[in-house]
């Protein structure tokens, strides 16, 4: 991942192996302390907790919708609407709470400490990508508000990379509700694929588009935040939270309808084509997995479950991870092994895809403005180097489990 991110480098000359090696380093040791007994127990206890928190939400949405909450029988539709949106709003609104009791910004600070520390990268593009642990590809750059006027083109990189590299709180929780039944231990699973995507984002941006000259930044040496919450008191965060939650909620199910019959359409269209030249059976799934099974394969994943797995890979570049997290729940009957599973679901965990690129764009650009251009400028190599990030932590998970 680390050659075709350097193939892709403006500036071979320029990247600094040091921060490479010491970010690669920092993936391996993660990914070894999942398999110490403090790392089970840390990543067990979260799956605990994030279970019973999940636990909490069903009393929500069962006391709303009845039955229609709960996985019975063949409403798998109506679980994911009344049953599994509902996560999103309850982890959005717990998030804000944390937000505004500044429970998160100590916990992005000291992580963001760790990773300046061994890496050597700028304070601004630090913070973000540590905050893309917990929030989203939005929300992370408003962690450092202030400083992305003056960014550096590598750093703006950096921030978009980390974004599209990990997915937010509130979204896992979401991911955790549709495969905790298939895979129980899901929930440690998918917060260490977001830890460990952090340091790799930064990797690959510097990588891409390295920085020249490191001390140029204005943030170098430094890990200033905007450290303000916005809200009036605990009550009026968790308020504003599940309303942000909600929209969110709303957005997703929308975007899922959308891109399921989009998808069955090229489908379609696909099959038409392909029984025109004598072959039958051909769907874009099957024509993604043809393409990416090699990579899936360099993963680690055994090659009779390469096939659907670099489907997934498609599914989730193309459209987004929801649907490609949505169809790996519904096919993991078919997998051979559990280490694909595994390794599926830190490959899949991450916001890099075609669509992210609007939503970053409109995001980061609502901040800074006069930005607008360089972000769109880079939009495309950040997502790619989100991608690439996403599969260097799944690497890792291969080369450790």
């Amino acid at each position: 991942m680390i050659a075709i991110a350097f193939a892709l480098s403006t500036s071979r000359k320029d990247v600094r192996w040091r921060l490479v090696g010491m970010g690669v380093a920092l993936q391996l040791v993660l990914g070894l302390f999942t398999l110490t007994a403090p790392g089970r127990w840390v990543f067990s206890t979260f799956n605990d907790v994030v279970a019973g928190l999940l636990g909490f939400t069903e009393a929500g949405a069962t006391f709303l919708f009845g039955e229609l909450a709960k996985p019975t029988g063949n409403n798998l539709g109506a679980y994911f609407v009344f049953g599994v949106l509902p996560t999103i709003v309850f982890f959005s609104s717990l998030m804000a709470v944390a937000y505004h009791l500044g429970l998160m910004q100590r916990l992005v600070r000291v992580i963001a400490a760790a990773m300046q520390k061994t890496m050597g990268t700028s304070g601004a593009e630090t913070l973000s990508a540590a905050g893309n642990i917990f929030v989203g590809q939005t929300e992370a750059p408003l962690l450092v508000r202030p400083f992305i006027h003056d960014m550096t083109t590598s750093e703006l990189m950096a921030v978009m990379t980390g974004g599209f590299a990990t997915v937010a709180g509130g979204v896992l929780a979401a991911y955790v509700g549709m495969l905790r039944t298939a895979f129980p231990d899901i929930a440690g699973h998918l917060l260490s694929a977001s830890i460990m995507s952090a340091p790799a984002a930064l990797v690959v941006a510097k990588v891409m588009i390295p920085e020249p000259d490191p001390t140029a930044s204005k943030t170098y040496g430094k890990l200033d935040m905007d450290l303000k919450s916005e809200d009036a008191n605990v009550i009026d965060a968790a308020a504003r939270g599940a309303g942000d939650g909600l929209q969110l909620a709303l957005n997703v199910g929308a975007m899922l309808l959308a891109f399921i019959a989009l998808i069955a359409m090229l489908n379609a269209g696909v099959g038409w084509v392909a029984g025109l030249a004598g072959y039958e059976g051909i769907t874009l799934e099957k024509m993604l997995g043809w393409f990416l099974s090699p990579l899936a394969w360099i993963m680690g994943v055994p090659w009779e479950d390469a096939k659907l797995i670099g489907s997934l890979l498609g599914v989730k570049t193309v459209i987004n991870e929801f649907v490609a997290y949505l169809q790996l729940a519904d096919r993991a009957s078919e997998l051979h092994h559990l280490r694909s599973m595994l390794i599926a679901s830190y490959a899949l965990c991450g916001f890099a895809n075609f669509g992210s690129i609007a939503i970053q764009l409109g995001g980061i650009a609502g901040i800074a403005p006069e930005r607008r251009s360089d972000l769109a400028r880079i939009g495309l190599r950040a997502m790619i180097g989100g991608t690439l990030a996403a599969f260097m932590t799944a690497c890792v998970v291969g080369m450790v489990y």
